[in-house]
């Protein structure tokens, strides 16, 4: 392992072996003509960018996706050279950057385009993705005639190449496929109008590429089912292939002590002991994205389920113990042990919320354990790099 360390027990677990086969079962999937974009934005949905990027082009993938500019630029400065397209907005100004380091970036006006062509230097070549919006009303073309003044700059403007297409659904994970079905319609009449078809065609996410297939796409953007989530708790009956959960949380105990009957835990005394009680202190809290609704959550220790007791705080929150167990014994949040196993989708139905925001959540201050062929092989450490 490399020599980067951390100096608390609490740490997250990626296993980089079960991204590469939930990759490659994806491509397994695809017909040969279709490109694999690989998601990496928000720091890989909290998994690490640059180890998770990696790992994505050695199992096949074709492209990386980063939501912006800087999530580029900072996968550039740490060695990365395969093509990354940017899906969201992009400055003008940063036009010139992007040329000059060969990211392609989302157009969808025409002004922006003049814009960012009065930014480029003599002979810099623009790699250019057109966004369409076909129902999610974000960003996106949503009028032919506009499409036709965008397609007809691109193509005339030899600073410019027209590389792809794209559009974004908003409903591929749910069983009814009405609205999916109506923005796929309304993204083919838009291709229809075009002169000449760019090299990429791409409008399947996660969910999409696991349940749907259509030659008008040469492309698709594997993101969540990436990291072996399921795109929503709809969806799992349908996957066409078994996901593998990526990441895990682990901590230690840092302190166990004895309380009594009356005695109370944490911020605004919200538990109390009922009588002589075991409690246990944990070095993670809401800083850290463990937030404050995710006390009574349960955790594992040697296999059992113990639940959070009192308010999370900042950076600590205490868990009811079965008996005294030694410091520094593990404790997991999220993952396997024993035979028991809490999955990111249990937290997220703790919170009310999606898979996605549970991982994105783990702060940065957490080191990254990273797992390859079956051993833990390195850390990263983002505050002390």
């Amino acid at each position: 392992m490399e020599t980067k360390i951390f100096h608390r027990d609490t740490w997250a677990e990626v296993n980089l072996d079960h991204i590469y086969k939930n990759i490659s079962s994806m491509k397994t999937r695809l017909r040969n003509d279709v490109s694999l974009f690989a998601v990496v934005k928000a720091n890989a949905y909290g998994h690490g960018d640059y180890d998770v990027a990696k790992t994505a082009l050695e199992a096949g993938a074709d492209f990386l996706s980063v939501a912006f500019l800087d999530e580029a630029l900072s996968l550039r400065k740490k060695g990365i050279t395969a093509p990354i397209l940017v899906l969201g907005a992009s400055r003008p100004e940063s036009a010139a950057l992007a040329a000059e380091q060969g990211i392609s970036v989302t157009a969808f006006d025409e002004a922006w385009l003049e814009s960012a062509k009065a930014q480029l230097k003599p002979g810099q070549v623009l790699q250019v993705h057109v966004k369409v919006d076909s129902g999610m009303g974000r960003i996106g073309i949503r009028d032919k005639s506009q499409l036709m003044k965008v397609e007809g700059l691109l193509m005339r403007e030899p600073c410019f190449n027209f590389q792809g297409i794209f559009t974004h659904f908003a409903t591929a994970d749910e069983l009814k496929t009405d609205l999916y079905e109506k923005q796929l319609a309304v993204f083919k009449a838009m291709l229809a109008e075009l002169t000449e078809r760019p090299e990429y065609i791409h409008a399947a996410n996660s969910a999409a590429s696991l349940r749907f297939a259509d030659p008008i796409w040469n492309a698709v953007r594997m993101g969540i089912s990436m990291y072996g989530l399921s795109p929503s708790m709809e969806m799992k009956p349908l996957l066409p292939f078994p996901l593998q959960q990526s990441i895990s949380l682990k901590t230690k105990l840092v302190a166990v002590k004895q309380l009594v009957e009356g005695e109370s835990v944490s911020y605004g005394a919200t538990y109390t002991a009922q009588g002589k009680e075991w409690i246990g202190t944990l070095p993670i809290g809401y800083a850290d994205g463990w937030i404050r609704k995710l006390q009574g959550q349960e955790v594992l220790i040697e296999g059992m389920r113990v639940p959070i007791v009192g308010r999370i705080c900042m950076d600590q929150c205490m868990i009811k113990l079965p008996r005294s167990f030694p410091v520094g014994t593990e404790v997991t949040l999220i993952g396997d042990d024993g035979v028991e196993s809490i999955t990111v989708d249990e937290i997220a139905a703790k919170l009310e919320t999606i898979n996605y925001e549970v991982t994105c959540m783990i702060g940065a201050r957490v080191p990254r354990v990273y797992i390859k062929d079956n051993q833990k092989k390195h850390i990263r450490n983002f505050i002390l790099e």
